[in-house]
C-alpha cells in the first residue's frame, strides 16, 4: 500500500488535471457519436458556462493531488464531480461507463480510504454548538 496509494493519487491527479484542462483548451477529439440526451446536457453546460466551473474544480483538485497538498479537500471536491460524472454516464450514456468513469471511481476510493479518518466529522449526526477556537462564549447566565 506504500506504493499503491501514492500511485493512485498521482494517476487520479493527472486524469483530472488533463481532462479538466481539455475543457478550457480542447486538445482531445470529440467522440464521433453522442446520444441526443447527453449532447443536450453537454450543450446546456457549455452554453451556460457552467462547464468552466466544473473543469476548474477538476484542474484545481488534480493539481492538489499531484503536489500532495490539501488532499482531503481535493478528495471531497472530486467526490461531487465524480458523482455527477457517474450520474451522467449511468443515465445518459451507459455504454461509456467502462472503463474511465469506473476506473476513476476505483482510483478515488484507493486514495480516499486511507484518509477516511479526516472525513469522519462530516458524518456526525449532531453538532456541538460550543465554540472550539479562541475564548469560550459567555453562558446564558453571564449575559
Amino acid at each position: 500500500m506504500r506504493i499503491v496509494v501514492p500511485a493512485a493519487r498521482i494517476v487520479l491527479g493527472f486524469l483530472f488535471g488533463v481532462l479538466g484542462m481539455n475543457g478550457f483548451v480542447p486538445f482531445m477529439p470529440n467522440p464521433t457519436f453522442i446520444p441526443p440526451t447527453a449532447a443536450a446536457f453537454a450543450g446546456a453546460m457549455a452554453s451556460s458556462h457552467f462547464s468552466y466551473f466544473v473543469f476548474g474544480v477538476q484542474v484545481a483538485c488534480g493539481v492538489l493531488l499531484l503536489v500532495n497538498r490539501w488532499v482531503p479537500l481535493a478528495i471531497v471536491a472530486l467526490a461531487a464531480v465524480l458523482a455527477n460524472i457517474l450520474a451522467f454516464h449511468i443515465t445518459m450514456w451507459p455504454q461509456t461507463l467502462v472503463p474511465m468513469p469506473l476506473l476513476t471511481l476505483i482510483l478515488w476510493f484507493i486514495v480516499a480510504w486511507p484518509l477516511r479518518g479526516h472525513f469522519a466529522p462530516l458524518f456526525a449526526a449532531t453538532v456541538d454548538d460550543s465554540p472550539t477556537i479562541g475564548t469560550a462564549a459567555p453562558s446564558a447566565q453571564q449575559r
